[in-house]
């Protein structure tokens, strides 16, 4: 998908990108060695030649921050299928007000790890766990968890991020993150089939009024099971989504 996409050259859009395609060149190699392309002029052609060059070094130390900064942000999860063994699956909890949050779960497609207010949940430590992936993967993420993370942990993100939400609705997989589980049939256990974000917030009150482990624990597993079903959604999602642009030209 990276070495098929031309949209991180300077003043390619996808219908650009599409009318490239259809000439026959449907890969950075082919675009190297074609010596001319309609539509874009020779000197043109030059400078993008340079910067297929330059993406191609920055592929091959897989320098994140590069990616980030030419790909358009909708167009971030063309990157995924190259890294997905490095990225993160993430989700955040927070309280009523939506300022605080209570629980950060990420999930790198093995294992599992939860970040807990007044427990781990650290600036530090989640900056250090940041750092180990390539890709951040996230639901409704570009509205609503990455700016409340760079918020709350005063940072700028500086890998890619896909927000699957967007990529769902390209594939007319609409709705919130659990329609679109039992759209693609995705079951998860009795006791969280029906809950929602609001019953993720109660649940902390109630953690917090009481400290009757019960409550905790099924926040814990609802917010694991957000992220691990991430994943699932991400293979399925990104692979349609591609197929859709790539034969639709």
């Amino acid at each position: 998908m990276i070495k098929n996409s031309f949209v991180f050259l300077p003043n390619i859009s996808t219908g650009r990108e599409r009318c490239i395609w259809r000439q026959g060149v449907q890969s950075w190699n082919d675009f190297l060695e074609k010596k001319r392309i309609k539509g874009i002029s020779e000197q043109r052609k030059e400078g993008y030649d340079k910067e297929i060059r330059k993406a191609y070094k920055n592929l091959d130390v897989e320098n994140m921050p590069y990616f980030q900064e030419r790909f358009p942000s909708a167009e971030q999860w063309r990157l995924y299928r190259y890294f997905k063994d490095d990225a993160v699956f993430l989700d955040i909890e927070t309280c009523q007000s939506n300022m605080d949050i209570t629980v950060i779960g990420m999930f790198d497609g093995l294992d599992t790890k939860i970040m807990l207010k007044g427990n781990n949940l650290y600036r530090e430590l989640f900056l250090d766990e940041i750092k180990k992936h390539k890709l951040i993967v996230t639901f409704n993420g570009r509205s609503f968890d990455i700016p409340l993370l760079q918020r709350y942990f005063d940072f700028k993100l500086q890998v890619p991020h896909i927000d699957l939400r967007h990529v769902c609705s390209r594939i007319d997989l609409t709705g919130g993150l659990k329609e679109i589980e039992q759209k693609l049939n995705i079951k998860r256990p009795d006791e969280l089939e029906l809950m929602r974000g609001h019953n993720a917030v109660e649940l902390w009150k109630m953690w917090r009024a009481t400290a009757d482990r019960h409550f905790l624990d099924l926040l814990l597993k609802y917010n694991q099971e957000d992220i691990i079903n991430l994943k699932r959604i991400a293979d399925h999602s990104v692979k349609e989504l591609w197929k859709k642009t790539f034969t639709d030209f």
